[in-house]
């Protein structure tokens, strides 16, 4: 997203950065710590395990992120890779759109459980979404998403080798080529969505009103399709990785 800015791709200005983990609690948020400073964004964090080992009030916790991100007045703010539940004062604060790795109208939870979800019913297509978050579990009003089929191609081979999944163990669905394959297909889209769907609101495409999602003439929308959009940027990454390869 710093470089989608940076590039003039994208009309926005990261703010802040915060994390529910502090320096030292994680190799891989330490060293997204130092990306973050590196690039002179302020980062404020606050460990959610330390605190509430202190704490009995989980909305203890969201009432202390949101003091110390007081100084700032963010516009949106993006949640991904947040995986705590986010209470209904925050939800009431700010205009939050999250990442949730299924189609508008999909299974719930996390992705594993959404994949999960995906193989037992025999499902033909998933897809990536961003929703605005309310304190109903990811169930808020859809902002964007993008579709991709889950037969066909390569992925009819790997139905076969599962056989009958609804008979299948969660340990065995997990073990699965196919598994593997849904989730691969599901993360090249998520970069691509969130970046395509900031330079949405930014380019007014997109707007939040009233908790709810409209277009560029403020007409409520059931979210807005990036399907187009996001094949595009996946498929030029992949003509530009071959390109390097040679």
């Amino acid at each position: 997203m710093h470089d989608a800015i940076g590039h003039g791709k994208v009309k926005a200005k990261i703010a802040f950065v915060f994390s529910n983990r502090e320096y030292g609690e994680s190799g891989p948020s330490d060293r997204f710590f130092d990306l973050v400073r590196s690039y002179s964004i302020p980062l404020v964090t606050l460990s959610y395990r330390k605190f509430m080992a202190k704490h009995a009030d989980r909305n203890d916790y969201d009432w202390e992120v949101m003091k110390l991100v007081s100084v700032y007045s963010p516009e949106l703010c993006v949640l991904a890779g947040y995986m705590l539940i986010v209470g209904r004062e925050m939800c009431l604060r700010y205009n939050m759109i999250n990442l949730h790795p299924a189609a508008p109208g999909g299974p719930t939870g996390t992705w594993q459980e959404v994949i999960h979800a995906l193989i037992k019913g025999g499902n033909a297509y998933t897809g990536v979404m961003m929703h605005l978050v309310t304190p109903e579990l990811d169930r808020g009003p859809v902002v964007s998403y993008v579709t991709f089929p889950i037969r066909g191609k390569c992925f009819d081979s790997l139905w076969k080798e599962i056989g009958h999944a609804s008979e299948l163990s969660g340990k065995a669905i997990e073990g699965s080529s196919l598994f593997r394959a849904i989730r691969e297909e599901g993360v090249k889209r998520e970069l691509p969505l969130i970046i395509a769907t900031l330079r949405a609101f930014g380019e007014g495409r997109i707007k939040i009103k009233d908790g709810q999602i409209t277009d560029s003439t403020d007409r409520p929308i059931d979210g807005y399709d990036l399907s187009a959009e996001i094949e595009t940027t996946i498929a030029n990454q992949a003509v530009k990785g071959g390109e390097s390869d040679k």
